[in-house]
């Protein structure tokens, strides 16, 4: 599983080198092949190829006419691009995603059990100093966390 946060660069050519705890996982668990993609062009999503395919097999499920499905597809394609990690351990992060997101220089790289998050350095320090809200508590207290 993918947790913590290894704060990072990505290079002037647009490249991510995974940190090295993260690669070390991969490497065990998982090929060179990512899907690399956002939700809300804020942040980047990267998921290795087998646990994006999981992903794509439940949307497969759905009706293509199920709004949801679209909505979430939409946004996944227009921000979303197959990467293969080079032999240094870098990815290429989407173009379209770096620039939306503005991941250039500083950026934080966070686990999230089955992919990673890669955000901006400064948005995600000012985002963290936000408390929960109390649906987010609520759900952690029935879950016993």
């Amino acid at each position: 599983m993918f947790r913590g946060n290894y704060p990072t660069r990505v290079d002037d050519k647009g490249r991510l080198k995974v940190p090295a705890d993260f690669k070390r996982l991969i490497d065990e668990k998982y090929g060179t092949q990512f899907y690399i993609t956002s939700r809300d062009g804020k942040v980047a999503e990267l998921y290795p190829y087998e646990e994006w395919q999981r992903i794509e097999e439940k949307l497969a499920r759905l009706s293509n006419f199920n709004p949801a499905k679209k909505n979430f597809l939409k946004r996944t394609n227009y921000f979303g691009q197959l990467v293969e990690m080079d032999g240094q351990g870098r990815l290429l992060l989407p173009q379209l995603l770096r620039e939306a997101a503005d991941l250039k220089g500083e950026v934080a790289v966070m686990g999230y059990l089955n992919y990673l998050e890669v955000r901006n350095l400064e948005a995600i320090k000012t985002e963290v100093q936000e408390p929960f809200s109390a649906e987010d508590e609520k759900t952690l207290d029935e879950l016993g966390i």
